[in-house]
């Protein structure tokens, strides 16, 4: 069963088409990455499910029913752009979302998210007084507080230090456990392969991936190496048959041409300094990202 259901959709401002006839079912329990250069649609088609802005063309259903107008219950929404009430504090903030929605054991519930996010010192001090990602976390407590079937969260990750993160992420694990459907946006395409079900990219208002990872990567190839040598990126230079290099420093990923033999290419290296790593395997979701959304990447298709 599809939890939403987004049929021929498409969404303009003037004349700017935001989102091109998009069509997309995220199925019920799942995570699902949405991901996409900024200015991409991501976050207006985001709006349009959550019924703050509605499609000039097109269906979006919840559950098999469309709401335009209505409040949609049990769907918890965190937009990029944080808001709280920076006077309130912190137990007054989260029991006020709470209330709003009807939430159940709402003082049990903030005890547990404020003491499973090492909050419970801060619970009657102001908002104002919190640092960035204290605050994340409130606000991701007040979204999730009623236990939500469909949790809808943009950029979750943004600004979050490796253990708020680490936070983060366990809990919307536990929520899809618990039986909650997860959309996330998010420019973390490493934190995107990890935890998602499934992929969709939006790129220039359509949609260009969509699909499990290992799908999404098998329509791309095996064409990738990741290889550590002696002498770095210059172990590579007038190789032949390399399309591009990915320099990260301490390791290269290299994609070569269609027909090239991998192991032609590594003997070559070898051939030059001593090779401390190497795999053969399909392309990064990061790789692929940048293949489709840059402008440096169609230069090197068509070269």
């Amino acid at each position: 069963m599809n939890t939403i259901e987004i049929n021929n959709v498409t969404k303009s401002f003037n004349k700017h088409t935001a989102v091109d006839d998009l069509s997309l079912s995220v199925p019920k329990g799942s995570i699902y990455g949405f991901i996409g250069p900024n200015g991409s649609g991501k976050t207006t088609t985001i709006r349009m499910i959550m019924n703050i802005l509605y499609p000039d063309r097109g269906t979006i259903k919840l559950y098999g029913t469309e709401h335009l107008g209505s409040k949609l219950d049990n769907v918890g929404y965190l937009p990029e752009e944080r808001g709280l009430y920076k006077k309130m504090k912190v137990k007054e903030i989260l029991r006020f979302h709470g209330e709003l929605k009807n939430a159940e054991n709402i003082k049990k519930e903030i005890e547990f998210w404020l003491k499973r996010f090492d909050l419970t010192e801060w619970a009657n001090k102001k908002v104002e007084t919190l640092s960035k990602g204290m605050s994340q976390k409130v606000q991701f407590i007040a979204t999730i507080i009623d236990k939500p079937e469909i949790i809808i969260i943009d950029e979750p990750f943004s600004g979050l230090d490796p253990v708020n993160t680490e936070v983060i992420r366990s809990a919307v694990l536990e929520l899809q456990s618990a039986g909650s459907t997860v959309i996330f946006s998010t420019h973390d395409m490493g934190m995107a392969e990890k935890m998602c079900d499934f992929i969709f990219m939006i790129h220039k208002g359509k949609k260009v991936l969509d699909g499990t990872l290992s799908a999404i990567q098998d329509k791309y190839g095996t064409d990738t190496i990741r290889i550590q040598t002696e002498n770095g990126k210059a172990a590579f230079k007038d190789i032949p048959g390399i399309v591009k290099i990915n320099d990260y420093g301490q390791m290269q990923e290299i994609r070569v041409a269609p027909g090239i033999d991998n192991q032609d290419i590594l003997s070559r290296v070898l051939s030059k300094t001593r090779i401390t790593k190497f795999e053969i395997t399909k392309p990064s979701l990061h790789d692929i990202f940048i293949r489709i959304a840059s402008p440096e990447e169609k230069e090197v298709q068509h070269a």
